[in-house]
């Protein structure tokens, strides 16, 4: 097998992968697929983490993840797909920053995995065994990359700076005690 080829078929196995991953978690939000909960049950969580309103948030990360993971998988519009769902896990991020690195310990580990890889296939393009490949990279073109990425990280950055607002704003109201309590048994 030369090169390329094992170069095309990596490329695929990527895609597939993250692509099938980040398509069935934004189902899980969408259609309450996979033991999911749906638009309903998502968009309370979204409400309880601060992103609001909670519906719509539910329904953008779906899309973004949903969309973007067949998109990837398919080999489809690579940079839009990428940073899409690369969008969608800098969100998902963000609330499990506080908890630190490892997933183990409700951090962002996964979803900076995610959303690194699909962001390094918007970068390095889908290869040829890609519906982009097949349509003659139409809507895969080198401009197209930090178009996407601009556009995405501007859009990210509003989102997830709202919720930074509405999380620091609803803590201004809460005092923290002085002192720990300590009990003897």
């Amino acid at each position: 097998m030369r090169r390329n080829d094992r170069r095309d078929l990596g490329l695929l196995l990527l895609r597939l992968g993250a692509g099938g991953v980040l398509a069935a978690h934004g189902t899980q939000k969408l259609f309450g697929w996979f033991g999911g909960h749906g638009i309903e049950g998502t968009g309370q969580f979204m409400e309880s983490v601060g992103y609001s309103p909670g519906k719509q948030s539910a329904t953008a990360a779906g899309l973004a993840e949903t969309g973007g993971g067949t998109l990837l998988a398919l080999g489809l519009a690579t940079p839009a797909a990428g940073a899409a769902a690369a969008g969608a896990m800098a969100g998902a991020a963000a609330v499990h920053a506080p908890n630190g690195f490892f997933n183990q310990g409700g951090g962002y580990e996964y979803a900076a995995t995610l959303g690194l890889t699909a962001a390094g296939l918007a970068i390095t393009g889908p290869g040829r065994l890609s519906l982009d490949h097949l349509l003659g990279h139409a809507v895969n073109r080198g401009w197209m990359i930090p178009a996407a990425f601009a556009a995405t990280a501007a859009g990210t950055a509003v989102v997830v700076g709202a919720r930074a607002r509405r999380l620091r704003k609803a803590k201004e109201g809460e005092q923290e005690a002085l002192f720990e309590e300590e009990y003897m048994e």
